[in-house]
């Protein structure tokens, strides 16, 4: 089961989410607004930022931020979306 760190907990209550680790066994994270599941997030087995910062350090945490912003372009952008969540929780 995927941990949720203090860095993405903090990133929920910062934009008004609940976040839990996810029922579906491909993901790593279900974001909850209000009660409703709206989203899951975050490929399992595939690295995030807090992970990154607690296993490599920071300065390779942020090379990966960087290239992880840089692979997803405008669809992180788009409010409300998954990949918008994945960008604001997990990098």
């Amino acid at each position: 089961m995927y941990q949720i760190l203090p860095y993405t907990q903090r990133q929920a209550r910062r934009i008004g989410v609940e976040v839990r680790p996810s029922v579906k066994p491909e993901k790593k994270i279900d974001v909850f607004r209000d009660g409703e599941r709206i989203a899951s997030i975050g490929a399992r087995g595939m690295g995030d930022y807090p992970h990154y910062v607690r296993s490599h350090g920071m300065a390779y945490a942020k090379e990966r931020q960087r290239l992880y912003k840089r692979r997803h372009g405008d669809d992180r952008l788009k409010r409300w979306t998954p990949s918008w969540l994945a960008d604001n929780l997990l990098w």
